[in-house]
C-alpha cells in the first residue's frame, strides 16, 4: 500500500502527459525530473529544520553552560568589583554644564534646602493632617489611631485619582512591576494590566495622576494609602478623587495655618538638624563677592526662628543671619511667583504688618512678602545664566526658574543614602548578577525562534527568570521594601523622578554646602559617557568572567 501511494504522483503525471502524432511520449522526462526536484526540496527542508533544531539546542546548551558558570561565580564577590571607584555621596552631579565663575547670584529656598529636618517631621505632619480630617472633614475617629510608617513611601510617587493607586513610574512612564499599591496592598502584574490595560501610562491616563514630589509627599502618600486601606477593609464605597482632595487639603492646612511651623519652633531640637557648614558656605559666597537671596513660601517668623536656632552656636547676635542675604523674600507663593504680576510688600517685623509704600528697590535687612519673578528681575537686574537657584521641589522651586533662564540646582537629601547603598559591594554584586541574567535572557530570546522553543528552552527560561527576580528583590529591599530606590526602578532603569530631575535641574546634590568642596571658579561638566543620571554606576558583567 505504501508503495502504491508513492506511485500516485507519478501516475497522475502520466495521465497529464501528451503524445505526438507519431505516438511519441512527450513531457514524461520533464515530469519525472519535477517529481525528483520536489522530493529533493522536501528532503532539504527536513534536513534544514533538523539542523535548525540542533542549532537551537546547541544555543540552549551554550547559554545553560554560561548560566551555570555565572552561578558559580556568584558565590563570591569578584575583586575587580570591590576595586571599582565609589561615587561621592556629597558630590555635585551635572546634567548640563555650568561655569561657576559666571554665577554671580545664588538664590535659595528655605525648607529642605537651606535647612534639613529630622524624620520626626513627617510624623508631625501626618498626625496634624489626620486630626484635621477627623475634626473638620468628619472622617471616622478610628483614623486617629493611624501611625506614620517611614518604611512605606518614597519621593516621586504618583497617585491615580480615578483608581486610587499609588504608582512608581519609570523614566518612560511605565508602571514599575512591583510599584503599584492599592491602599497598602501591592497589586500583581495581572491586576495592573486589568486596571490600566497595559503597564505604560498613556496621555489620557496621565491627566488623572498627581505627582508627590516635595517634602510633604512622604506623610501625604502614607496617609492616602492608609485612608484607602481603611475604606477597603471596612467595605465602604468611596471615590479615590475625594480621598486625595481631602488629604491634600489637610496637608495644605497644616502648612498654611502655621500648625506645622508652631510645632517645629516649639521643639526645634526634635525637628531641626543643625549644620555647622551652612554658615561657612554662605560666608564663603559673600567673601567671593557673590549676591545671595532667600526666596521661600514660609512666613518670616518661621524662617527667623529656624535660622536663629541653626546658627545660634556660630553667630554673634540673633539677627546676624539676615546680614548674609542681599534680599529676603517670604510667603512668595511659588510656583505662582514665577508667572504672576503680584507686587512686593515690605514686611514690618516689629509690628507684624505689611507696609503700604511701593517697593522699587530691595534694602539690606528688610523682609519682603509676595511679589513676582517679573518684578524681581526689574528691581535687581539679575538676569539669565548669572543666577543659580537652589530648591528641593522640582515643580514649585525649579521649573519656573529653569524656564526663565536661571541655572538650577536640585537639593535631594535622599541622594546621600542612595549613593552609599549603591557604593556597597553587596548592592553592586546583585546589580552585576541582574545584568548578567538579563543578558542571558536576551540572548535566549534572540537565538531561539518561537517555533523551536522546546521543553529545555522553557526550563532554562524559568530558571533565569527566577534568579533574576531574586537579584531584583535583593536590590529593592536595600532601599525601601515597598517601592525600592527613589532614582531607580527595580530593573536598574531611571525612575520618573529621575526624569524630572534631568529635565529641570542643571545640577543636583544632597546639600547646598557640598559646593564648598568645589572651587567657585570651576567648570562643572556633564559626563560624556553617562546616558541619563550621572551618579549611577553601571556594573559591567565582564567582571564575572574568567573568575
Amino acid at each position: 500500500m505504501a508503495s502504491f501511494r508513492r506511485l500516485l504522483p507519478l501516475c497522475s503525471s502520466l495521465n497529464r502527459t501528451r503524445f505526438s502524432s507519431s505516438g511519441v511520449l512527450l513531457g514524461f522526462g520533464a515530469n519525472v525530473r519535477g517529481y525528483k526536484q520536489t522530493v529533493s526540496k522536501f528532503e532539504e527542508r527536513i534536513k534544514r529544520a533538523e539542523a535548525e533544531t540542533s542549532e537551537a539546542n546547541d544555543d540552549i546548551d551554550r547559554i545553560r553552560t554560561e548560566f551555570h558558570a555565572a552561578k558559580r561565580s556568584f558565590l563570591e564577590i569578584p575583586e575587580a568589583l570591590k576595586a571599582m571607584p565609589k561615587m561621592n555621596p556629597e558630590g555635585i552631579y551635572v546634567n548640563r554644564g555650568i561655569r561657576l565663575d559666571l554665577i554671580q547670584v545664588y538664590g535659595f529656598d528655605y525648607d529642605f534646602t537651606l535647612v534639613h529636618y529630622s524624620a520626626n517631621l513627617q510624623s508631625l505632619i501626618y498626625d496634624l493632617a489626620k486630626e484635621h480630617m477627623v475634626n473638620e472633614f468628619r472622617y471616622p475617629e478610628v483614623c486617629l489611631s493611624f501611625k506614620y510608617d517611614p518604611s512605606f513611601p518614597i519621593r516621586g510617587l504618583y497617585f491615580d485619582r480615578q483608581h486610587g493607586c499609588l504608582l512608581k513610574l519609570d523614566f518612560f512612564g511605565s508602571i514599575e512591576l512591583e510599584g503599584c499599591f492599592y491602599g497598602r496592598r501591592q497589586l500583581s502584574e495581572k491586576e495592573i494590566v486589568e486596571t490600566y490595560g497595559k503597564r505604560h501610562i498613556g496621555h489620557d491616563q496621565a491627566r488623572r495622576l498627581v505627582g508627590l514630589m516635595d517634602f510633604f509627599c512622604f506623610s501625604e502618600a502614607c496617609l492616602i494609602a492608609d485612608i484607602v486601606q481603611y475604606f477597603v477593609d471596612a467595605k465602604l464605597e468611596f471615590d479615590a478623587c475625594y480621598v486625595y482632595e481631602d488629604v491634600n487639603r489637610a496637608i495644605q492646612h497644616v502648612h498654611r495655618s502655621g500648625l506645622m511651623h508652631r510645632g517645629i519652633l516649639s521643639d526645634p531640637h526634635r525637628y531641626l538638624v543643625k549644620n555647622g557648614q551652612l554658615l561657612h558656605f554662605l560666608r564663603t559666597l559673600k567673601e567671593k563677592g557673590k549676591k545671595i537671596f532667600l526666596l521661600t513660601n514660609s512666613p518670616y517668623y518661621f524662617v527667623d526662628g529656624g535660622m536663629q536656632f541653626l546658627l545660634e552656636d556660630s553667630t554673634d547676635n540673633k539677627h546676624s543671619w539676615r546680614e548674609l542675604f542681599d534680599v529676603v523674600i517670604a510667603k512668595a507663593n511659588k510656583p505662582d511667583f514665577y508667572t504672576s504680576e503680584h507686587p512686593f510688600r515690605c514686611y514690618d517685623t516689629e509690628k507684624d504688618t505689611l507696609t503700604f509704600t511701593k517697593v522699587d528697590k530691595f534694602l539690606k535687612n528688610k523682609i519682603y512678602y509676595h511679589g513676582s519673578l517679573k518684578s524681581f528681575l526689574q528691581i535687581t537686574k539679575w538676569n539669565g545664566p548669572e543666577v543659580m537657584y537652589f530648591g528641593d521641589h522640582l515643580f514649585s522651586d525649579l521649573r519656573g526658574p529653569s524656564k526663565a533662564g536661571w541655572r538650577t540646582a536640585a537639593i535631594i537629601h535622599e541622594l546621600e543614602n542612595e549613593i552609599r547603598i549603591q557604593n556597597e559591594d553587596s548592592y553592586r554584586f546583585e546589580q552585576a548578577k541582574f545584568h548578567i541574567l538579563q543578558e542571558l535572557l536576551g540572548r535566549l530570546h534572540a537565538t531561539v525562534p518561537s517555533s523551536k522553543r522546546s521543553e529545555a528552552y522553557n526550563l532554562l527560561m524559568s530558571e533565569l527568570n527566577e534568579e533574576r527576580q531574586k537579584a531584583r528583590c535583593m536590590m529593592k529591599r536595600m532601599f525601601n521594601t515597598s517601592f525600592g530606590a527613589t532614582f531607580l526602578t527595580d530593573k536598574g532603569q531611571e525612575s520618573a523622578f529621575a526624569y524630572h530631575i534631568h529635565q529641570y535641574a542643571d545640577v543636583y546634590t544632597s546639600r547646598p554646602e557640598n559646593f564648598l568642596f568645589y572651587s567657585p571658579e570651576m567648570w562643572l561638566h556633564a559626563p560624556y559617557d553617562i546616558k541619563i543620571m550621572p551618579h549611577h554606576v553601571k556594573i559591567p558583567s565582564s567582571l564575572f568572567k574568567n573568575q
